[in-house]
């Protein structure tokens, strides 16, 4: 850059050339331009003149006040000066009276100083001839600590003159009364109901006295936790108060005593240099101090531990917790002030335990309120179930009597159950009853958490522990138990109604299905809990997984209880019945009307509860036959039965072992038929199990009896009833045609004289019942 300074056209620069500019503006600008310059130019100057003149007058003012100023100290020095010359004067004058008087006094100063030492030792000689009366005293007004301290200022004139006759009595006096106010003082130190401070100052004087240090820092020790447990005996009688008002007994106490007793024993045995102890003496106290400090500690930490447990889950949470907070607050302070002392345990031992045991409380009330919901709901089963039947009775007395005993087997078995609406509320209730109930508790522990409480659990690997405890001890134990509570309603030996344990069933779909994600995920949130990566905590997937396997047991254990209902009904049927003299059959058996008229009602209760359409493993029934197609299949057995007829017509005992023998060949390539196997959660699943069940049931009842021929034709006529009303139930009906026909078939076997009846009469009789 170009310095401003080497320019002749800056105004403000040393090299200005007012002619060279003048050509510049006269070449480079116009008229209006160096008009207007000119203006700018005159008006800088008179600000610059007028600046000038502010500067002089400034300066002028400053020069004049500067003036007077000078004159004035020249007028105030040489007052000053003269005024130095005054005390110049005096000095002198002092000081040559003071060379006069110390000149006078030399001789008395002498004097007076071995007076004065004459003074103070006839002092000392009075204070020792007159130190035993003197200790009595004291010690008779209980001046103890008086009494030491005068006997500590002559004790040294004594041991360096003792020997002396004047002095052998004086000293001899005082050892005989200083070893009485000894033993007055070791009395007093055992005397039980002393407090700490009282100990301590006691056991300042006997070291004082010269009392042995080690047996007195036992002794000490021993008297304090005698103290102590008065102390703890009178916390245990105060029950009538909360939990706050206790602590702060406690601290005021037991604590503030046990910290004194630290902090005196720590100054006087520890921290001094004591020349007459052995070498180890300091390390077999501080030994002798923290097993003294650990026994007291859990001592009172026991007495407030059982004080919590007898609150907690009684109590309000809030207060119970501010008080243990003030505890720890306490102890941390003490730990702090007592760094010398190593105590075993703290206050978050207690709030851990007390953590523990609000979850064990809030386990037990899960419990009980699960227990509740469950009787809440078995009974609304038993009490709809039994209006349905009080409303019924009139309408099915006809029934009754034509299937006798039949017809009241079938009322005990229990299949009435209330509305498909009904039981949806009973399921919802039931469900949302138990997350609230859940989360509510969950959120109650909490209050462990809350920032304004002195401990951080989350910082204390106690504390830790014991968030995952509360998540796997509350929550998962809890679901477990749920699991195993529904469980036992599934026993071969349970009583239950199959209603129930179709609706706990249900239940523990939507707790697999939303239930335990809402609540693992609930928890996780609010205890800022890793499941998914932890390696301790159990994860949401193996609840569900024990979720869906309770809800499999109890749907499997309801098929089969309905199952088996139906089966009594139709054992009972065929046990009854006189095979070999029966009538030719008219109508269709009763018991026949009444299974199909269950399964009916089955299947409205599970068509609310279970979507029809949705299954996992082709549960969905495939679509129903026609008519046409079950007369189709009714007339390919038909045909079948006329083999049967015109075989069986001219029966002998080889066309029987043919006809077993084809009969077995066909059933080993034929696709076997699990009974009892798992269903899925699906409406025809769940009534194909039944049916199977069923017609099991009366395949083998088949198989035990002999029949005739009319007998045959009833069982014909029973079985195309079947097939006609069981077809849309099934997810595929060729299972009910197959175990239809090993029925007929069978019975066909055990007939004596096995002639079927026609086909167009069978269906005559089904379509008429």
């Amino acid at each position: 850059m170009v310095d401003k300074s080497g320019n002749p056209y800056d105004m403000d620069g040393s090299s200005f050339d007012a002619d060279r500019y003048l050509q510049k503006l006269l070449k480079e600008c116009s008229l209006k331009q160096i008009m207007d310059t000119e203006a700018t130019i005159v008006r800088q100057t008179q600000t610059l003149h007028s600046d000038m003149q502010t500067l002089v007058y400034e300066n002028y003012n400053k020069f004049i006040s500067a003036t007077d100023t000078i004159r004035k100290m020249k007028t105030d020095f040489k007052s000053m000066e003269t005024e130095m010359n005054l005390l110049m004067a005096n000095m002198n004058s002092i000081t040559e009276f003071s060379e006069r008087i110390t000149d006078t006094l030399q001789e008395t100063r002498s004097q007076l100083t071995r007076l004065s030492g004459k003074h103070q030792l006839l002092k000392k000689l009075q204070f020792l001839s007159s130190l035993p009366a003197k200790l009595k005293t004291l010690i008779e007004e209980e001046n103890y600590q008086q009494a030491v301290q005068e006997y500590s200022h002559a004790q040294k004139v004594l041991q360096q003159y003792g020997q002396q006759p004047s002095f052998q009595g004086i000293q001899e006096d005082c050892i005989k009364i200083l070893d009485e106010l000894k033993q007055r003082l070791k009395g007093e130190f055992r005397q039980t109901g002393k407090s700490a401070q009282s100990l301590t100052e006691i056991g300042e004087l006997l070291l004082q006295l010269g009392e042995r240090p080690s047996s007195l820092a036992k002794e000490m020790l021993e008297c304090a936790s005698k103290r102590l447990h008065e102390q703890i005996v009178v916390l245990q009688d105060q029950t009538d108060r909360d939990m706050i008002e206790f602590i702060d007994l406690g601290i005021e106490g037991f604590l503030k005593d046990l910290t004194l007793v630290i902090s005196s024993y720590n100054d006087m045995f520890l921290t001094k240099h004591l020349e007459q102890e052995a070498d180890d003496f300091e390390q077999t106290a501080r030994v002798d101090l923290n097993a003294f400090v650990n026994r007291n500690v859990d001592e009172y930490l026991a007495l407030v531990q059982d004080r919590a447990e007898l609150e907690i889950g009684h109590g309000d949470s809030q207060i119970i917790l501010r008080g243990l907070d003030r505890l720890h607050r306490r102890m941390t302070a003490m730990r702090t002030l007592c760094r010398a002392v190593d105590m075993n345990k703290s206050g978050i031992d207690i709030i851990v335990n007390a953590a523990q045991q609000l979850c064990q409380t809030h386990m037990r009330s899960l419990k009980d309120h699960f227990a509740d919901s469950l009787s809440s709901v078995r009974l609304a089963l038993v009490s709809s179930a039994n209006a349905t039947t009080a409303g019924t009775t009139g309408s099915s007395a006809s029934s009754s009597s034509q299937s006798g005993t039949i017809g009241g087997q079938g009322s005990a078995g229990g299949t009435t159950a209330p509305g498909s609406a009904g039981l949806r509320e009973l399921i919802s209730n039931l469900y949302i009853s138990t997350i609230e109930k859940v989360k509510g508790l969950m959120q109650d522990l909490l209050i462990f958490l809350q920032p304004e409480w002195s401990f951080n659990l989350k910082g204390d690997p106690k504390g830790v522990q014991c968030i995952e405890g509360i998540r796997e001890n509350l929550l998962v134990a809890f679901l477990r138990h749920f699991c195993t509570t529904v469980n036992g309603y599934g026993n071969v030996s349970s009583t239950a109604p199959p209603t129930l344990l179709l609706v706990l069933s249900k239940v523990c779909l939507e707790m697999d299905r939303a239930g335990v994600h809402a609540l693992t995920s609930l928890v996780d949130e609010l205890y800022n809990l890793d499941a998914e990566r932890s390696g301790t905590l159990v994860h949401e997937s193996e609840l569900c997984t024990e979720m869906r396997d309770s809800a499999q047991l109890l749907l499997d254990s309801y098929v089969r209880l309905q199952g088996l209902h139906l089966s009594q009904m139709l054992r009972k049927s065929v046990e009854t019945r006189d095979w070999l003299n029966c009538l030719e059959p008219r109508s269709v058996r009763a018991v026949m009307k009444r299974v199909v008229e269950e399964i009916s009602a089955i299947e409205v209760v599970l068509g609310e509860l279970y979507d029809s359409s949705v299954a996992h493993h082709g549960g969905s029934r495939t679509t129903a036959s026609s008519d046409s197609s079950r007369k189709t299949h009714f007339s390919i057995a038909a045909s079948k039965q006329a083999q049967f007829r015109s075989t069986w017509s001219t029966y002998t005992p080889q066309s029987q072992l043919d006809s077993s023998f084809v009969s077995n060949i066909q059933r080993l390539f034929s696709e076997k038929i699990e009974i009892f196997a798992p269903v899925e959660f699906s409406k025809v699943s769940i009534i194909t199990g039944i049916i199977k069940i069923c017609l099991k049931t009366l395949l083998e009842c088949v198989r035990l009896r002999t029949f005739s021929r009319y007998g045959l034709q009833q069982i014909q006529v029973d079985a195309h009833y079947l097939q006609m009303n069981l077809w849309r139930f099934v997810s595929d009906e060729n299972l009910i045609h197959v175990l239809l026909d090993e029925i007929l078939g069978s019975a066909v076997l055990r007939c004596l004289e096995p002639i079927l009846m026609e086909p167009n009469a069978v269906e005559i009789i089904c379509e008429r019942n």
